[in-house]
């Protein structure tokens, strides 16, 4: 069996050493985990007449001298007729260095190096089948990649990752080693079938580490070209992930000494009261697939609810949030604001919880509004939610009072969802819970409150969400790059780099920080179970710890 990874592999390091004898300039092998004891130079102090450029046959991969792009070039000197413009690709606003001050309150210095890579990656090739064998990547190789893109720039980063030979799988490669995959079906079938799918049963002498075609056409290779600057961009425009914020210790620290933390919350928070979630495979939006909508989000489109508001009754009791309960994670956040520690909570949730658990209202964001009022489509009469209610528990339309007269001209029969000669649409007169739809804008307080509160905040919680909306899903890319960010999660967030991601239960890890830090959190379940339970985790990778649940 042969299992290769990112430097670790003998054959490999024998291979690369017969390369390393060819190039430029030396590289020092770096240990797995470097403390930046090392006094590395940078690489690319080469002249810039030199030719960077990464090689392989008929092909370039080059970096410009400020970094800031990437081209792909053909050796042979194109001329002005037959030159592919479509083929030099600019990166926007890509900084050749990035200042890791930034991310740090401490003074910048060696320790908070990322780790560098041994070698750079090599692929090798089974001469049996002539298939190309990828090294295993695991999470930790993806964080420190990531981390290594944002330190030393683009230019650094290829430099230090790939070698002077080489292939478009290398670009490939690459894509998947910061954690993105590809979406264009055919290129993938093409890179499948020519990828070693299985690694169990090569031998060592099969494997070369020449490579001399290249398995995909020009075209494909332009692509993965494409895509690889789409993930230099997206990684580029987000945090680098603070070097000291990443156990369990320090978030205790954190909120011990905090004074305006944000907590954003998101449906996980109301999991454990029997309210699903939107998005997991038993959630809200799986539930309603018998709807036959070609997007389930559909149910929640503005759009689509003045046309016909009967689909989205047709479900609502499914939210319908229940009256005076809360969790015990909803009084952890009160906890924090009885400790003048609170500044703001975010919510998606359209429940009202919060308010149960006596978070008051200016401490409170509801971004996507709630049940808590209700509004008329037509007149903008508005009521308490729950006057709405048994009529939504009984699958019925609710109506405008002061509409009703008007309606009953336009819809002789009192149907909701009946049709009529005019234009006037299904929703005339119909009251909405005043939630926002999709299409909708959010609410005014949402706007005057983040602009605010994004200069003070000094510690983010994320809880219970898998932040896909926007632009709530956009305040962690908003914050200072010096605020830790935390995520409290059953799963975790793969698009946002969280200092701190805690996996598991809501309620149980917000009650395990509790105990942590001495505190109590006023929810009767606290007593009597929460406050001595025992709480058990691992240690997943750095900064990711899973909660078991028993």
């Amino acid at each position: 069996m042969v299992t290769l990874s990112l430097g670790t592999t003998t054959f490999a390091d024998q291979q690369r050493q017969k390369q390393q004898e060819t190039r430029e300039y030396g590289r020092k092998a770096i240990p797995l985990f470097h403390t930046g004891d090392d006094d590395d130079d940078d690489d690319n102090n080469d002249n810039d007449d030199d030719d960077d450029s990464v090689i392989h046959k008929d092909k370039k991969l080059k970096t410009t001298n400020d970094g800031n792009s990437i081209k792909f070039l053909s050796t042979v000197k194109p001329t002005d007729k037959n030159r592919d413009e479509k083929e030099i690709i600019k990166l926007e606003n890509m900084p050749a260095e990035v200042d890791i001050s930034r991310y740090n309150n401490s003074t910048t210095n060696k320790s908070l190096k990322p780790i560098e890579p041994k070698n750079p990656i090599l692929i090798l090739k089974n001469k049996l089948n002539n298939k190309y064998l990828l090294p295993d990547i695991t999470r930790e190789d993806t964080l420190n990649a990531r981390m290594c893109l944002k330190y030393y720039g683009i230019r650094q980063f290829l430099d230090k990752y790939l070698p002077d030979e080489l292939n478009s799988l290398y670009l490939y490669f690459l894509i998947k080693l910061l954690g993105f995959e590809l979406k264009d079906t055919i290129l993938l079938k093409a890179i499948s079938m020519n990828v070693q799918q299985n690694s169990t049963e090569i031998n060592v002498s099969d494997l070369s580490s020449t490579q001399i075609d290249d398995p995909l056409d020009k075209r494909q290779t332009v692509q993965l070209i494409k895509d690889l600057q789409k993930a230099f961009n997206k990684i580029l425009a987000t945090r680098i992930r603070l070097l000291s914020f990443n156990r369990i210790e320090d978030l205790v620290t954190k909120l011990h000494s905090a004074s305006n933390i944000i907590v954003l919350t998101g449906a996980g928070v109301s999991t454990s009261l029997g309210i699903p979630d939107f998005r997991s495979s038993e959630g809200f939006y799986s539930q309603i697939k018998y709807l036959g909508l070609d997007d389930p989000q559909e149910v929640f489109s503005y759009d689509h609810f003045m046309r016909d508001p009967s689909i989205f009754y047709s479900i609502a009791k499914m939210v319908l949030p229940p009256e005076n309960m809360y969790s015990p994670l909803h009084s952890f956040i009160k906890m924090l604001h009885d400790k003048g520690k609170l500044l703001r909570n975010y919510t998606q949730n359209i429940d009202n919880l919060e308010s149960y658990a006596g978070i008051p209202p200016e401490r409170l964001i509801q971004c996507h509004g709630s049940f808590a009022t209700a509004s008329c489509v037509t007149c903008h009469f508005q009521l308490p939610g729950e006057k709405i209610f048994k009529k939504i528990r009984n699958v019925e339309v609710p109506l405008c009072p002061y509409c009703y007269d008007r309606r009953k001209e336009y819809f002789p029969t009192n149907e909701p969802n009946a049709t009529n000669i005019s234009n006037v649409p299904r929703s005339y007169g119909v009251i909405k819970p005043d939630i926002t739809f999709f299409g909708e804008a959010l609410p005014s307080k949402f706007h005057k409150s983040i602009r605010h509160d994004l200069t003070q905040c000094d510690l983010l919680i994320c809880i219970g969400t898998s932040l896909k909306v926007a632009p709530v899903s956009e305040i962690v890319n908003m914050l200072p790059a010096h605020v830790p960010q935390v995520l409290i999660n059953r799963d975790p967030v793969k698009h946002t780099d969280f200092d701190l991601s805690l996996l598991g239960y809501c309620d149980d890890i917000a009650s395990a920080i509790t105990q942590k830090c001495g505190w109590d959190i006023p929810h009767e379940k606290w007593e009597k179970e929460l406050k001595t339970k025992k709480f058990e985790y691992v240690g997943n990778e750095r900064g990711v710890y899973t909660f078991e649940h028993k």
